[in-house]
């Protein structure tokens, strides 16, 4: 297994949920000096980085990727060794209402920092006399949501077919074949991973598993889509942001690797899960059992069945596993959510307040 030694990583959507637990990870257990680029959209958080923010490692940029003069400054500034791109529009309701935002960041954004990206790593290797010890690598994070819906058995892997279903999965289709068009036509070194559902401390309680943590907390209905019968399959984040580290230091150019948690559960499952640790949590909640809470809604637009991961290629290739099972996560996460009071008010006193998203084309409830 061969190993980069990255020195100076530019980390796109480092204030966002996957992004923060990777710039956390990088500062707290490793040398590598981390540059955030970050435009501070509705989930983009400084606060999810106050451990980390006064670190002598650790640089901030406020910028957006779609921003050419502002990624070509930082690029000449900071001179990464390394790039990994998280920043983007992700969640599946908003490109319901709101598609264009999707294309603008997911796409044109992607094509940018691949434009500044290709002009940097040819400085790298024209500069007269430099020797660079560390290969240059464009590292694209991505969603297993482009390969569409699974039947009730069988697993997305490396070269399942791209059958995006969503204004949100089809942005996200089209950045990846970008960064792939980028290497193969102008020899880019790139590396790019398709992970399953995250979830864990600091993500922005649009997302299922805080937004009922969040309701069921303070009596407020339980919102589940359809019968809650959609399968998914759980990472948790810091889990992921060992992978896509593992994938960063050794994962060979011009590879794909799937990152998942090897815990398929139903929407339902997952919010029963939730109610049962909130009741063993809050035994004098006066809501208790939270169970109760749970309201079916009208299924979202589009809603693809199941989803899931083979990870096995990042597994025998580059070594990595979950260390979190479903379970030890969930229960990290749901005390993580009861002991953050002061994080999850100032999300939710600022642009988002738990409403209902994804409406649009579907129904009105």
């Amino acid at each position: 297994m061969n190993s980069r030694k990255v020195k100076k990583v530019l980390i796109t959507g480092g204030a966002g949920f996957i992004g923060s637990a990777v710039v956390r990870q990088f500062i707290n257990e490793t040398d590598v000096t981390v540059v955030n680029v970050d435009a501070l959209t509705y989930a983009g958080n400084l606060e999810s980085l106050k451990t980390v923010s006064g670190h002598s490692r650790y640089f901030f940029e406020r910028a957006n990727i779609c921003d050419k003069a502002a990624m070509e400054r930082i690029f000449r500034e900071y001179k990464p060794d390394a790039v990994m791109h998280l920043a983007a529009e992700s969640h599946v309701d908003r490109s319901i209402d709101g598609p264009a935002e999707f294309i603008e960041t997911n796409i044109v954004g992607t094509y940018t920092l691949l434009e500044v990206a290709r002009q940097h790593w040819q400085r790298r290797r024209q500069t007269p006399g430099k020797v660079n010890d560390t290969p240059f690598v464009f590292h694209h994070i991505s969603t297993d949501e482009v390969f569409g819906s699974l039947g009730e058995e069988g697993l997305f892997t490396e070269s399942s077919q791209y059958q995006p279903n969503s204004p949100y999965s089809a942005s996200k289709a089209s950045s990846d074949h970008l960064v792939r068009a980028w290497h193969h036509t102008y020899g880019l070194p790139v590396v790019i991973t398709n992970c399953s559902n995250n979830y864990g401390p600091y993500q922005f309680p649009e997302k299922l598993i805080p937004l009922v943590i969040l309701n069921a907390k303070e009596g407020k209905s339980i919102p589940v889509y359809g019968k809650g019968d959609n399968v998914r399959d759980w990472l948790y984040v810091d889990d992921h942001a060992n992978a896509l580290r593992r994938v960063l230091e050794s994962g060979q150019i011009g590879e794909t690797y799937n990152i998942g948690g090897h815990n398929e559960k139903t929407n339902l499952d997952v919010v029963q899960g939730i109610c049962e640790i909130l009741d063993g949590l809050l035994p004098d909640s006066e809501y208790r059992p939270h169970a109760n809470l749970i309201t079916y809604v009208d299924d979202r637009p589009g809603h693809d069945q199941r989803y899931a991961i083979d990870a096995s290629k990042i597994d025998k290739e580059l070594g990595w596993k979950p260390d979190e099972t479903f379970d030890s996560g969930l229960k990290k996460t749901v005390q993580w959510y009861l002991e953050s009071r002061e994080w999850c008010s100032h999300v939710q006193d600022g642009s988002y307040a738990g409403e209902r998203l994804g409406l649009k084309a579907g129904s009105t409830k």
